[in-house]
């Protein structure tokens, strides 16, 4: 009763989850500097979390590496290890970070669950459309129509149901940006380069993109690049190791 009550009166209260009394533990971010990896460097940098950046060389196969399939058995960037903590899947860390921090989450308790809808919806769908377009657009072997026009149409219509939200509201959660805004920065820099000449269709989009990408966090998230020289090659090796399943059925 004692300690409660010299807690309440000292304006005690409870740490946000993953934090402790110890030192702040350096965090471990397994990256590249796809939009996903993109999108947790830029959280980790609004959040002023100590982290050590490991690069993952996808193009030359690190992420089939039994030591990197011990952190993420789906051989995906990004991945982190804090402390006891280990995490993959983008979104989740993102959700996970703002969580340990109590940073960056909506103000209002009902606008918790607008969060979580966007934050999938980035998950769920802007992510995977948009990245099969770029997939079959630019690395298939064969320019299959029906796969090409399935993924435009629904790269677009994501694109386009963001679009539609940006231009009633400042962010994706009402006035306050917030970790799903993070979320979409990842992807939503590159659409000039993925969509072209559909681009232009995405004002609001832009707005925001370009909002984000002068904040000082997502400069410095966007120089991480210059920590590591990633291959850029998309040669027989980086094909090899980024589409492992076409590679093992053409040899099957």
């Amino acid at each position: 009763m004692g300690r409660c009550y010299r807690e309440l009166r000292l304006g005690w209260r409870p740490r946000p989850i993953g934090q402790s009394n110890t030192e702040t533990q350096v965090i471990k971010f397994y990256y590249s500097t796809a939009p996903n990896p993109m999108k947790v460097a830029l959280c980790l940098e609004e959040m002023g979390l100590a982290y050590e950046p490991i690069p993952v060389d996808t193009r030359k196969g690190a992420q089939h590496k039994p030591e990197y399939l011990a952190v993420n058995p789906n051989a995906k960037v990004p991945s982190i290890v804090d402390g006891d903590v280990t995490m993959f899947d983008s979104n989740a860390i993102v959700l996970y970070l703002a969580e340990k921090t109590g940073k960056f989450l909506p103000a209002k308790p009902a606008q918790r669950g607008p969060m979580l809808s966007w934050l999938m919806f980035v998950a769920s769908g802007i992510g995977p459309f948009t990245g099969q377009y770029v997939h079959f657009k630019n690395y298939a072997p064969e320019k299959i129509a029906y796969a090409m026009n399935r993924y435009e149409f629904e790269a677009l219509r994501h694109w386009g149901i963001v679009d539609a939200h940006l231009a009633k509201n400042k962010y994706m959660v009402g006035d306050a940006y917030t970790v799903v805004d993070m979320a979409l920065w990842g992807w939503a820099r590159l659409v000039p380069n993925i969509l072209g000449e559909h681009a232009a269709k995405f004002a609001s989009v832009k707005r925001l993109a370009d909002e984000i990408s002068a904040r000082p966090a997502a400069q410095k998230a966007i120089a991480i690049k210059d920590r590591h020289a990633f291959k850029t090659e998309m040669d027989e090796e980086a094909k090899r190791s980024m589409f492992p399943g076409n590679y093992a059925q053409a040899a099957g």
